[in-house]
């Protein structure tokens, strides 16, 4: 009971710390700690998840999006893009930040230093993947839904998953793997912004690119039947109920 309180103040500290350099002593023993973590957890590799049915460059996972060992994952992030300061908040860019470690932080600091402002909606940013199984990272900032979704709403959505997949091919990377971009805390609702990203991301494999998966990470139920649907998945995808 004890370790797993002082593993939360640990994650709490990740989650409200400022961006700052640390000593290389500290960074290896968190870095020795994460690993750990990491094998524990369970690392799921992106290439053996078997691709839909109808599209072959398509994957559908249920899961935790930490595990996936890809080329690439994609975070919903926010518009500092310096990840979610709330201890240990459920949010998906509070998970990436703390599975990777500090560096994340650091690195996303580094890059807004020399951007000068907020990162626009529908654009990316890459960063190493540091802890996770992932190399990558590829941060992106989603609508966020105040009432009606709006036309604008609509395209700034497609615009963060042609973003990221642009980013990725830029770099050569080969696997990425998609959260539900801004369906939890900026209220996207859930079927609309998956039409959206399998249109989007349907379209974008039409054309050449380094990129031979494309897997839809979902982590609640309800988005993996919206998901399997979209895709025409009659059985079951591996991680799904």
């Amino acid at each position: 009971m004890e370790e797993i309180t002082q593993r939360r103040l640990l994650r709490s500290l990740m989650n409200t710390r400022h961006p700052a350099p640390l000593s290389s002593g500290f960074l290896a023993l968190q870095d020795e700690l994460l690993s750990v973590e990491r094998e524990e957890k369970g690392i799921v590799a992106a290439d053996a998840l078997p691709a839909t049915a109808a599209h072959p460059q398509i994957a559908l996972w249920q899961g935790d999006i930490t595990r996936l060992r890809s080329d690439a994952i994609v975070n919903a992030a926010n518009s500092a893009l310096l990840g979610c300061f709330h201890p240990c908040h459920g949010c998906i860019d509070n998970a990436i930040h703390s599975a990777a470690g500090f560096q994340l932080r650091e690195a996303c600091n580094q890059l807004m230093e020399a951007q000068g402002h907020p990162e626009p909606t529908g654009q990316a940013k890459l960063t190493k993947g540091y802890n996770l199984p992932a190399k990558y990272v590829l941060h992106t900032v989603g609508p966020i839904i105040q009432g009606r979704v709006t036309q604008r709403d609509r395209e700034e959505l497609a615009s963060c998953y042609r973003s990221c997949l642009e980013l990725a091919a830029e770099h050569g990377l080969e696997t990425v793997a998609f959260c539900c971009i801004s369906t939890g805390e900026f209220r996207f609702p859930n079927r609309e912004a998956a039409e959206i990203a399998v249109s989007t991301v349907k379209q974008f494999l039409q054309t050449p690119t380094s990129i031979r998966k494309v897997i839809f990470n979902v982590f609640k139920n309800i988005d993996a039947e919206i998901y399997r649907e979209l895709l025409g998945e009659n059985r079951t995808a591996e991680g799904c109920p």
